[in-house]
């Protein structure tokens, strides 16, 4: 039982409201015996395929499987560089690293958290050198940049119009990182149309870890795609390179998904649409409940181009660690996503980055903190956590009407 009065998350309640279909899911594995693969998995990766609107969904056993299994389907390989963000969780990094690839990292745009586009062209423009074949090179590792991994970081897509258009032009293979954006979509000006996470890229990852939007009971990933290719190819890998059984074309994985989980998802998929609308109306009070302290609490933006979902909903403060600790004295539980950037972690001293290579994501970090979210969250929760955040800021600051310092976006304030 948790001791918040206010959970950060509340998993028991829609488990609890569907717990007559999940059961039905068990019994109906233990009475054909269908545990591993066959028609629970099949109906749900046709059902997400759907749900994302891409041709292909391949079910696999964790989103950390399913990212790789992408890379290494859309072509990455050892001693391959794959450009992403320093601002996420480490699964994205580990994924290129077990490819054999080494990631190499640009900053984060200050206002959505994701890729910034403009640090990635000019990454590839001035970090690295386009050879005669027509290959690029990094200049900082010597080695080929054949893939870029946007994140669409807490349910918000990134720019992928533009990030399409920088990776055609120096012949990247694109490859989302879904993990966090169940149904989130973005406006495409390029084709005039809304399009939903993971149907963009070569091939995209899920994630249905039991904290996502789309949630399993355990560990669960998918691989989307629009590539047929791409999807027999994640097929083989995830199940010990078997095109067929005992008949191995490559050395592979034991990365398949349990029935049961997908039978799970598949009971929960026909809610997903719900439960993200009813977060993005949890987003709205909270911004509005915020609209007063523009100066001590930075909230989302989510830009024009985008619908996010809301995974997470994440402020700025100044004295996180403060708040934090207040508001666990009042019963709200709270979290951090994500404390210690990539490129700062000890896992990733061999890649040599140093403190303030990536100030942007560094601050970020420093100021960040994430507040109770979920579906079944109530106006009167997000009231008190709201009332507890604004009495705590206004006290440190000695005022109750602005902190002396205010924090500031630096040089970000008049763009778009």
């Amino acid at each position: 039982m948790s001791v918040f009065s206010i959970p950060f998350l509340d998993l028991i309640t829609p488990h609890l409201e569907l717990e007559q279909e999940l059961t039905a899911v068990f019994q109906k594995a233990l009475r054909t015996a269908g545990f591993i693969g066959g028609p629970m998995v099949e109906e749900f990766e046709k059902a997400f395929a759907a749900f994302c609107a891409t041709g292909c969904s391949i079910a696999v056993s964790s989103g950390t499987d399913a990212l790789r299994f992408a890379l290494m389907a859309a072509g990455v390989s050892a001693g391959d560089v794959v450009v992403t963000v320093p601002h996420t969780f480490i699964a994205t990094t580990e994924a290129i690293s077990q490819t054999g690839a080494l990631p190499e990292f640009v900053d984060i745009d200050e206002r959505t958290y994701n890729m910034d586009v403009g640090k990635l062209q000019e990454y590839l423009e001035k970090q690295c050198a386009v050879e005669s074949s027509g290959k690029l090179r990094s200049s900082r590792s010597g080695r080929p940049v054949t893939a870029v991994v946007p994140v669409h970081l807490y349910g918000q897509t990134a720019d992928m119009d533009a990030i399409l258009e920088l990776a055609q032009r120096y012949g990247l293979v694109v490859v989302e990182d879904a993990c966090q954006a169940h149904g989130a979509e973005y406006f495409s000006r390029k084709t005039n149309r809304w399009r939903k996470a993971g149907s963009m890229g070569k091939c995209a990852a899920f994630s249905f870890y039991p904290g996502k939007n789309l949630g399993a009971c355990g560990e669960a990933g998918a691989v989307t795609t629009n590539d047929p290719a791409i999807a027999e190819q994640v097929k083989v890998l995830r199940d010990h390179g078997q095109a067929r059984k005992y008949y191995h074309n490559v050395e592979g994985y034991n990365g398949r998904l349990d029935a049961i989980q997908a039978g799970i998802l598949q009971a929960k998929l026909v809610y997903l649409a719900r439960w993200n609308e009813q977060r993005r109306q949890r987003a709205a009070e909270y911004c509005r409940l915020f609209a007063a302290a523009k100066n001590v609490v930075i909230t989302p933006h989510e830009p024009t181009w985008s619908k996010a979902i809301y995974h997470l909903y994440v402020v700025r403060t100044k004295d996180r660690d403060g708040l934090m600790a207040h508001l666990k004295t009042r019963g709200i539980a709270t979290g951090i996503h994500y404390p210690v950037p990539l490129h700062l972690q000890a896992a990733y001293q061999s890649l040599d980055y140093r403190q303030g290579d990536f100030p942007v994501c560094e601050r970020v970090a420093a100021d960040i903190v994430s507040l109770p979210m979920f579906p079944q969250l109530t106006v009167e929760q997000q009231r008190t956590v709201v009332d507890e955040i604004l009495q705590f800021v206004y006290s440190a600051a000695g005022s109750k009407h602005a902190l002396s310092q205010p924090l500031r976006l630096t040089s970000i304030e008049q763009t778009a």
